[in-house]
C-alpha cells in the first residue's frame, strides 16, 4: 500500500471517534492491551508524562514537549486529532513520523486489525507507542484522548500525571456533572505516581483528593503554587509575570502561543516542571525560558488563536466547548478591531445553546460546517443561533463561509474561526 491508501484504509476499516462520535469510543481498554502485548509492550521502553483535561491539554503537551527537548531529552509526543497530516499526531523531537512506517506498522498490525476490530484511537495509540520504542526516545508526552479513565493511553505508567482543568464536555460519555468528570480525568492518576492538576473547583477537588489519596499519589494543584500577576502582548507574543508562592519569586515568561488563556496553561505547565526537577530531571531555566518562546515552531502546535491573515485579521482558534469559548470571548474583548465576523460550526454531541449563549450578539456570523458525520448541519445551526438572538447565514462548508466574510469584512475587521477542532483543519 502507498502512504494515502494506508491512511485511507485506517479511515475507513476503523471507526473513528472525531468522525462518528460515541459508536468509536470504548469503555475499556482491552483492546489497547492486547495490542501493546502483540508488539511487545513497547509503552514499557520508554519514559512518559501523561497529560488530561478538558481544555489545554493540547497546549500543555506541546509546551511540556518543547521544554524536555529544549532541555536535551529526545522527546516523543503523541497528541489526537490532527489538523492536517495524520502523522502530527506522532512526532519525534517536532518531526513527524515517516511514512514508511506508518505503511509497515498498518501492515504489521492487520492480522491483529482483524480478530479484534479495535477503533481508530487505539491502533494509533498502539502505532505512536511502537514507533517512540523504535527512536528510542528518552520520554514522551503523551496526550489523552478523551476522558482519561477508559482512554487508551491510559496503559501507560507514567513518571508525571497532568490534568489541566475540568469542564463540562462529552457529557453524554463522561457524566454530566464537574465531579463525574473529574473522576474520568483522575483515572490516569496512577499509585505512588505524582499528579498535577491545574484549575481546580470547588466540585472537583475533592474528587481528585480522594483518587490521590486511595493510590498514595502525590497530589500538588498548580494554582496554589503559582499566580499569574499580570501580563502583556508585545510581537504577537504573550509576556506573563508570574509569581511563584512558595518563595514570592517573580519571573518574566513569554510564550509564543498567544491567547490570553495560555496563562492557566503556563501555570500549569511550571509546576509540572517543577515536580519534574524534583524528581531529578536537568530542565536549566535557560531552556525553560527559550521552550516556552519557541513551542509553537519547535513542535507545529497550530490553531490556539493563530493569525493567518492581516488586514482584515483571519483567527484560527479550536476552542469549542463551553469553558473553550468563555476564554475565546475574553480573548475577543481585549482585541482592537472595527467589526466582528465570527465563522462558525460545531458537532452534534456538544452543548450547543450553552456555546450560542456566550458568544457577541453584535458579531456577523457565517454558519457552516466541517465535512464529517458527526458535524451539526449548517441549518440546524443557524436556527438554534437565531434562537440565541445571533445573526447570519448558512454556508454549506467553511471555505464558503470564510469567503463570505472576508467579502463583507473591512480592513481593520476581524474575522474568527471557532466552534470545532475539524472546522480549523480544514481551513488549514
Amino acid at each position: 500500500m502507498t502512504y494515502q491508501q494506508t491512511i485511507d484504509y485506517l479511515f475507513d476499516k476503523l471507526p473513528m471517534f472525531s468522525r462518528i462520535g460515541d459508536a468509536a469510543f470504548k469503555k475499556d481498554l482491552t483492546n489497547t492491551i492486547a495490542l501493546c502485548a502483540a508488539l511487545e509492550n513497547p509503552q514499557q521502553k520508554f519514559k512518559t508524562i501523561h497529560v488530561a483535561g478538558t481544555n489545554g491539554k493540547g497546549s500543555a503537551s506541546h509546551m511540556l514537549a518543547a521544554i524536555l527537548q529544549t532541555a536535551g531529552y529526545k522527546t516523543g509526543l503523541y497528541t489526537s486529532p490532527h489538523l492536517k497530516d495524520f502523522r502530527e499526531r506522532i512526532k519525534v523531537n517536532g518531526q513527524l513520523c515517516g511514512e514508511s512506517f506508518v505503511i509497515e506498522f498498518t501492515e504489521r498490525i492487520k492480522p491483529e486489525i482483524e480478530k479484534l476490530s479495535p477503533s481508530f484511537f487505539e491502533i494509533t495509540v498502539a502505532m505512536a507507542f511502537e514507533y517512540f520504542a523504535q527512536q528510542q526516545v528518552d520520554v514522551a508526552v503523551v496526550e489523552v484522548g478523551l476522558g482519561g479513565r477508559f482512554d487508551s493511553t491510559n496503559v501507560i505508567v507514567p513518571q508525571l500525571c497532568v490534568i489541566t482543568n475540568i469542564g463540562l464536555d462529552h457529557t453524554h460519555i463522561l457524566g454530566d456533572t464537574l465531579a463525574k468528570i473529574a473522576f474520568e480525568k483522575a483515572g490516569i492518576i496512577k499509585p505512588g505516581i505524582p499528579a498535577v492538576v491545574g484549575e481546580v473547583l470547588p466540585e472537583t477537588q475533592p474528587v481528585f483528593e480522594e483518587k490521590a489519596f486511595s493510590v498514595k499519589a502525590p497530589l500538588v494543584f498548580a494554582q496554589d503554587k503559582w499566580n499569574a500577576v499580570d501580563w502583556a502582548y508585545q510581537h504577537n507574543h504573550l509576556q506573563v509575570n508570574v509569581e511563584e508562592k512558595r518563595n514570592g519569586e517573580r519571573k518574566m515568561y513569554e510564550l509564543d502561543l498567544p491567547g490570553i488563556y495560555q496563562t492557566k496553561n503556563l501555570v500549569t505547565v511550571l509546576e509540572a516542571v517543577h515536580q519534574l526537577r524534583l524528581a531529578g530531571w536537568d530542565i536549566k531555566e535557560a531552556a525553560l525560558h527559550k521552550a516556552l518562546a519557541n513551542a509553537k515552531h519547535i513542535t507545529g502546535l497550530a490553531g490556539r488563536w493563530q493569525q493567518v491573515q492581516q488586514h482584515p485579521a483571519v483567527i484560527l482558534d479550536v476552542a469549542h466547548n463551553e469553558d473553550g469559548i468563555k476564554q475565546l470571548v475574553q480573548q475577543i474583548e481585549l482585541c482592537t478591531y472595527q467589526h466582528l465576523h465570527i465563522v462558525l460550526g460545531m458537532v452534534k454531541d456538544k452543548d450547543v445553546s450553552s456555546v450560542l449563549a456566550l458568544l457577541p450578539k453584535t458579531a456577523a456570523y457565517y454558519f457552516t460546517k466541517a465535512q464529517i458525520p458527526r458535524a451539526l448541519p449548517e441549518d440546524d445551526l443557524l436556527e438554534k443561533a437565531r434562537q440565541a438572538g445571533l445573526d447570519g447565514k448558512a454556508f454549506a462548508d467553511v471555505h464558503a463561509a470564510l469567503e463570505q466574510a472576508k467579502q463583507h469584512a473591512h480592513a481593520n475587521d476581524m474575522i474568527i474561526v471557532c466552534g470545532s477542532v475539524f472546522l480549523v483543519a480544514e481551513v488549514l
